[in-house]
């Protein structure tokens, strides 16, 4: 599977101006993992790496690579830069189990290695991104809102 490599940076076309992405990690089971740079913006910013060095708007896990040459994402890497220290630690996923009801029982939480649960995890975890695999389109809409 083709993956962009940690530290590279991804514009991405939006409807009014550019989202930017940076590739955080790369895991054997899943997509890339990459961090949103925050804002809009109508041309690309003269220094990508003082961009890259702000705060993160939102994680995720999507196939970058792939929906980009598929076509699916308008997109392409502009260059690499160092991930912030923040950022460089495999970020932990949480997945909510439910009941029949649609009722939350406990939270999983995976961190690239292995799994732990907790029934009543604490407000610290509520920022956590979720365990899924994001659409382009999805990421096209958290990109236009950051």
């Amino acid at each position: 599977m083709k993956q962009f490599q940690p530290g590279d940076i991804i514009e991405v076309k939006l409807q009014n101006g550019f989202g930017y992405l940076q590739v955080t990690h790369n895991h054997p089971a899943y997509p890339e993992v990459v961090r949103a740079l925050p804002g809009r913006h109508n041309k690309r910013p003269g220094d990508i790496a003082k961009l890259a060095a702000e705060k993160t708007a939102f994680t995720c896990m999507l196939p970058l690579f792939s929906v980009i040459e598929k076509g699916t994402l308008a997109g392409e890497k502009i260059g690499s830069t160092k991930i912030p220290s923040a950022d460089s630690t495999f970020p932990t996923f949480r997945t909510p189990i439910r009941d029949k009801q649609g009722n939350v029982v406990y939270w999983w939480f995976w961190d690239g290695e292995g799994l732990r649960y907790d029934a009543e995890p604490d407000a610290s975890t509520d920022g956590m991104p979720m365990r899924e695999i994001t659409t382009a389109d999805t990421l096209i809409e958290k990109l236009s809102a950051a």
